[in-house]
């Protein structure tokens, strides 16, 4: 005999899925409404760990840019200022290099001299306090790795008229910065074995002849040992008991207004004839250079000059107190080259400055390339593909719209609206 099975399906369940799935379809458009919104397919780590450490890292890397980049901007500007500065001396020394040249005219009086030198001691203060320039946050613009409040000290008394208060050198630049001051010591002061820059000083009979004395100085080849001494040359005998030989004896003194020290004698001869192109030595590294023929009683001296402040003391004072056209011409002379190889300095160190604002201008477009590429990055770990956003959220409404539907029409099957 036939057994009939009867099997009776329950539409709770069918209520519940599609219940749970309406839930869920709601709670998918949710997300993808926030994501849209927000433009950002992770708005909290939860969405992607992976894909929201990457942003982080990107934001902290790009805000550290943004940081450095504000510190090169308040350093270039200190260089900026710095170069602006060198260059404004620049100026101040050629006008003083034009009125020591005015000087030289021979129809000036010893009271047009001084009135010159006037004007030349107006320009060197403008120069020194140029020098002792600050930033606009009250710092050195040159005072190297030192903070000197003003790198420049002077004048003062001997034994160095004028000194650098900071640390000498340049300070280094970084793959991200760069200085905020310059090397006073370089652009300012002279060093004897670098610049060989000297006050020289005649007198004796030769001074005020018809050919005037002056001596140039220059290191020898190959060059000794040279030290920052003051020395002193004293001719004492010109020997010219051998026809057609002339020879010049002479004594030198290392140090003369301090702890003089006697060095050995020297002798020089020459053909009678010369009546210049002389050359002494005997002093340790350089080699002495007479304009005309030395006379007996004759003596010259020469001190290093420290810094291109002295050069430009020594010129006004050299100036100023000039009796005659012919000493104010020897003058003239000294003052030009030494203030020439001051303004050497002057510019080396100036295009210093300007690779320095080159620098900061290649740091800058690094940086910029660097923060491109970071935000690229964030963007592809955090940011919403809007195309796909939009289509993933119609998509999704059409479900859930899908889902809506379905549920009311599961609500109808019941066995009581089939029997109604």
């Amino acid at each position: 005999m036939a057994t009939t099975t009867f099997n009776r399906l329950g539409s709770a369940n069918t209520y519940d899925n599609a219940l749970r799935n309406i839930g869920n379809r709601q709670m998918a458009l949710s997300h993808l409404q926030e994501n849209l919104t927000s433009g950002k397919k992770v708005v909290r780590a939860s969405d992607d760990p992976t894909g929201a450490a990457q942003a982080e890292r990107a934001l902290t890397r790009i805000s550290r840019i943004a940081t450095d980049q504000r510190a090169l901007e308040a350093q270039r500007n200190s260089m900026a200022m710095a170069e602006s500065t060198l260059g404004d001396v620049s100026d101040a020394l050629q006008s003083f290099r034009e009125l020591v040249v005015s000087a030289g005219n021979g129809a000036h009086t010893p009271e047009d001299r001084k009135t010159i030198a006037l004007q030349l001691t107006g320009l060197r203060d403008q120069i020194f306090s140029l020098a002792n320039r600050k930033d606009t946050n009250g710092q050195p613009l040159f005072s190297a790795l030192g903070s000197a409040l003003a790198p420049f000290v002077g004048p003062q008394a001997t034994p160095q008229d004028y000194t650098f208060a900071g640390l000498p050198g340049q300070p280094a630049s970084s793959e991200v910065a760069i200085p905020f001051t310059l090397d006073g010591d370089s652009a300012f002061m002279l060093q004897v074995a670098r610049d060989g820059v000297y006050k020289i000083s005649a007198t004796g009979p030769s001074v005020s002849g018809a050919q005037p004395l002056s001596v140039n100085v220059a290191l020898s080849t190959p060059s000794a040992a040279v030290d920052d001494l003051s020395y002193a040359v004293s001719i004492t005998s010109i020997d010219s008991s051998v026809p057609g030989i002339t020879t010049v004896n002479y004594d030198i003194t290392a140090d003369p207004s301090g702890a003089a020290t006697a060095l050995p004698t020297g002798s020089v001869s020459y053909p009678s004839t010369q009546a210049g192109g002389i050359t002494l030595t005997g002093i340790p590294g350089r080699v002495l250079t007479l304009s005309a023929t030395p006379v007996a009683g004759d003596s010259i001296t020469i001190e290093p000059s420290p810094s291109l402040f002295s050069v430009l003391d020594n010129a006004i004072r050299d100036i100023g107190s000039a009796t005659s056209s012919s000493s104010a011409s020897q003058a003239v002379n000294q003052a030009l080259g030494n203030i020439d190889i001051g303004m050497g300095r002057v510019s080396a160190v100036r295009g210093q400055a300007g690779e320095l604002l080159n620098r900061a201008d290649r740091i800058t477009d690094n940086q910029d390339k660097r923060s491109i590429q970071l935000e690229a990055d964030r963007s592809r770990a955090e940011d919403l593909d809007m195309v796909k956003g939009i289509s993933d959220f119609q998509n999704q409404q059409t479900g859930y719209q899908a889902a809506l539907q379905s549920y009311a029409q599961v609500q109808k099957l019941s066995l009581f609206n089939y029997i109604g």
